[in-house]
């Protein structure tokens, strides 16, 4: 367990119940700044002495930040670092929520809304000490933030926490119940061109989760320059991508995608379709970023421009225009 607290004196390390010699405190600052350095160096240093026989062999590492972390940067140190990549395998993101401050925090710490957006797994603890329908309300506030994420208890099993999160099973299990979650968040479709965008408006402060669909198989370079784009361009506000997309040369084996700001995962190849619905469906959240211009993205890359805020307000009963046209 790496530990990471920010301040000169730590002491979290010291109220953990099962404290042993596999406890490492880091800090000094902050993982997602000041002491990333210093979590890739003892990310190898743990594989050094693992492999010479200077400490046990172990099969994970849980790494449990600050309150004060944004998870995205650290994610971007453990996936692209080159020899941590190749030797560690990113199970998965865990967020507790404290029942009885959750909305508060919410309220003023835009980092917990990112700890909330990004993560895996949602854990609301406390639960005992808040007032009567506030664990409720936290609960269901947290599912509109992060569609996907299943809401637990502290008592959860740990195979519930995080497992199947990376094996290719538990990728598809999980971009569908994102995919379902969010559907659920709408009673009716709205279609342009062949596809169709959702949006509810719901989310805290600038937070929107949304979705794309497309009908049509998707052509590869079309869909690797929007990702491309959308993460070079607009990565720090892209929180959490995650769908199933047909590629116009594949079409019967889809690719998984997820992400998280500027990490784009590489896409996932299944042998077929999960279930009968074979629409390219992505679900995205986002923050201080209009779904309006990420849909218009989307739109342009398939070839589906959309009609200017001019042109439009001419051809609005206009007698001349021809039905249809």
């Amino acid at each position: 367990v790496i530990v990471n607290e920010f301040g000169e004196v730590g002491l979290d390390h010291l109220l953990i119940e099962t404290v042993d010699e596999g406890m490492i405190l880091l800090g000094a600052g902050c993982l997602c700044c000041t002491v990333r350095g210093d979590l890739i160096a003892t990310l190898e240093d743990l594989l050094r002495k693992r492999d010479n026989g200077r400490i046990q062999p172990f099969r994970r590492v849980v790494i449990e930040t600050t309150g004060l972390a944004d998870p995205a940067p650290i994610l971007h140190a453990l996936l692209y670092h080159p020899y941590v990549a190749m030797r560690y395998a990113l199970q998965g993101v865990v967020t507790v929520v404290d029942a009885v401050n959750g909305a508060g925090t919410l309220d003023a710490h835009p980092e917990a809304l990112r700890q909330v957006a990004v993560a895996d797994r949602l854990v609301v603890s406390k639960a005992d000490l808040a007032a009567g329908g506030d664990t409720e309300a936290l609960s269901a506030r947290l599912g509109r933030i992060n569609p996907g994420a299943a809401v637990l208890a502290p008592d959860a099993p740990a195979d519930v926490l995080l497992g199947g999160l990376f094996d290719l099973d538990g990728k598809v299990a999980d971009v569908r119940a994102w995919l379902g979650a969010e559907a659920r968040h709408h009673d009716h479709d709205h279609h342009h061109h062949g596809h169709h965008h959702h949006d509810v408006n719901r989310h805290d402060a600038a937070i929107r989760a949304f979705h794309l669909v497309s009908d049509e198989p998707v052509p590869r370079a079309a869909f690797e320059m929007f990702l491309d784009l959308l993460r070079s361009a607009h990565g720090p506000k892209l929180l959490r991508l995650k769908g199933l997309v047909a590629l116009a040369d594949d079409p019967g084996r889809p690719v998984v995608v997820h992400g998280v700001q500027h990490v784009i995962h590489t896409p996932a190849t299944l042998p077929a379709w999960p279930d009968g619905d074979t629409r390219s469906r992505l679900v995205l959240i986002v923050r201080d970023l209009d779904p309006a211009f990420v849909r218009r993205l989307w739109d342009a890359f398939l070839g589906r421009p959309a009609v200017d805020a001019p042109d439009a307000a001419a051809l609005t009963g206009n007698p001349l225009v021809i039905p249809g046209g």
